[in-house]
């Protein structure tokens, strides 16, 4: 088949490697699904559900079964995948929690303030 290439199995920071690279993806993993998601990578996935309902969401992801035709229209009509949105939070948890602890320690909400020294003295009830 012209444009494809098969390879031997790929260790998974190889595999996350070639699926941020891909133009799209066809898999029947469900793991893969997500991971096409999280990279913006247009998924066409060989079963007929799953588990990652939301990576339906604006055609990033189209479920076709192992139906020849209808992996054919989905690989087809991959350009209108998206916009991508973010269903799994926007990256900045960390940043968040952070700024959140250190305004509770400005504050001394909870028994948490900069002048507690020692493991007694330190709680967080936030």
């Amino acid at each position: 088949m012209d444009g494809v290439t098969m390879i031997e199995p790929l260790s998974y920071f190889d595999m996350l490697l070639l699926e941020g690279r891909a133009r799209f993806i066809l898999t029947d993993s469900g793991g893969v699904q997500k991971e096409a998601y999280f990279f913006k990578v247009p998924c066409v996935t060989l079963r007929d559900e799953t588990e990652w309902e939301e990576t339906l969401n604006n055609r990033c992801n189209v479920l076709t079964g192992s139906d020849k035709d209808r992996i054919l229209r989905a690989t087809a009509a991959i350009g209108s995948a998206g916009p991508w949105t973010a269903a799994y939070g926007d990256a900045n948890a960390a940043h968040a929690v952070l700024e959140a602890l250190a305004a509770a320690i400005n504050r001394g909400v909870g028994g948490v303030s900069a002048g507690n020294s020692g493991s007694a003295g330190r709680q967080a009830a936030l």
